[in-house]
């Protein structure tokens, strides 16, 4: 008998792996079985809650859009050569006058010198002719010639003063696009863009190059953002605006709805509009070109009491309450108040895509919305509903 009883002592150390195979099986087969219908014994017929919370709510619509500043200048050329030397460079502080670039004049200052030498024999032919037709004029007054003969004196003498406007009107172009190879800001900002090198050549035949870009304030930024059809009836001007950029994960910054743009663009078959919105960038942290993620308020509520949207999909009170089963879910609330069900009748608010404002004079905060039973079929009922972009209205 002693021998048997340790045979049976030292067998699962001698076939200990066959020993923690049964082990294993046996957790197993108690947990999907004895473990799980204990569970549900003890928590059948539990109520399953959400809870009411107070606060604030925030109906928003989100889209994103590039920061730029809100009034960029692009400063071109007039006239065709070669760029002599430049003044400005990218991030340079330039003010209203300030010389930026200079065009090579020698071809110009030849259009000049041509033009005044064409300006010069106008004028001596004009000089010329006036003396020619106030000498032919004193010998028609005293009857020495024919009248024709001072008439055609008079004629020259006027065509040579026309020639002498259209000679000055070419040296004064002349001078103008001699003047035009000297680049100016023509406001104070930062140049942003600088778009030619030193020896590079301009060419003005067609259309004017863009030379540089200057910001007029980089302290003023805006950003054009992509708003759809389905929310843009939500957006008017004034409306307050919270974003984020890459650059800065931790930061919030503001801004304010400034214009909404009434021409539609269609991008992948969706109707959107532009949305403009100021931003004030004093302390220089944005920057032209980021991407901004944003975020507009369209509506707010404050210190209301409000739970999940999921609190209010239950369909029928038949399980929570059967003397209520005929009450409509659509304006009662079942609350869990003393751990027994009440019903109370309520209006929804504001809804956003999260929660739900709950208008009520017979609820308060701590409450519990009771959504259904542990261990009893659901009473949700499928129901088809159109998706909502974020942010949408009142359901």
């Amino acid at each position: 008998m002693l021998s048997k009883f340790k045979q049976f002592i030292t067998w699962p150390w001698r076939h200990k792996w066959w020993s923690l195979l049964i082990i294993i099986i046996a957790a197993v087969l108690y947990f999907m079985y004895g473990g799980t219908a204990s569970k549900k014994s003890g928590a059948k017929g539990d109520f399953v809650t959400v809870d009411i919370k107070r606060g604030d709510l925030e109906q928003v619509v989100s889209a994103t859009g590039e920061i730029s500043p809100v009034n960029t200048v692009s400063v071109g050329s007039q006239v065709s050569g070669t760029i002599e030397a430049i003044y400005a460079d990218f991030n340079t502080q330039v003010h209203q006058g300030q010389v930026l670039l200079k065009i090579e004049p020698s071809v110009l200052q030849s259009s000049v010198d041509e033009a005044k030498a064409a300006l010069d024999s106008a004028k001596s032919q004009r000089n010329y002719a006036k003396n020619e037709y106030e000498r032919n004029k004193y010998l028609y007054e005293s009857d020495f010639i024919a009248r024709s003969t001072m008439e055609q004196s008079l004629t020259q003498y006027e065509q040579a003063e026309a020639s002498v406007v259209r000679a000055q009107s070419q040296y004064d172009k002349a001078v103008t696009n001699l003047g035009y190879a000297t680049i100016t800001s023509p406001v104070d900002g930062t140049v942003i863009s600088r778009k030619v090198d030193k020896g590079q050549t301009v060419a003005a035949s067609f259309q004017t190059p863009d030379l540089f870009e200057i910001a007029e304030d980089l302290t003023k930024m805006q950003i054009e953002t992509a708003v759809s059809e389905a929310d843009i009836g939500m957006i008017q001007q004034g409306q307050s605006v919270t974003f984020t950029v890459d650059a800065y994960p931790g930061n919030t910054f503001n801004g304010i709805v400034r214009q909404i743009r009434l021409s539609p663009t269609t991008t992948s078959n969706v109707v959107v509009y532009t949305v403009v919105i100021d931003v004030d960038n004093e302390k220089l942290l944005l920057m032209p070109g980021m991407t901004a993620f944003v975020t507009i308020v369209v509506n707010r509520a404050e210190d209301v009491l409000y739970a999940q949207n999921s609190a209010f999909l239950l369909k029928s009170f038949e399980n929570i309450d059967p003397s209520a089963a005929n009450m409509s879910t659509a304006n009662h609330l079942a609350i869990l108040r003393d751990k027994k069900p009440v019903i109370v009748s309520y209006k929804k608010g504001l809804v956003t895509a999260t929660e739900t404002e709950i208008i009520s004079d017979e609820i308060k905060s701590g409450d519990k919305i009771i959504v259904g039973r542990i261990g009893q079929a659901s009473s949700l009922k499928k129901s088809t509903m159109r998706g909502r972009p974020m942010g949408g209205g009142p359901m």
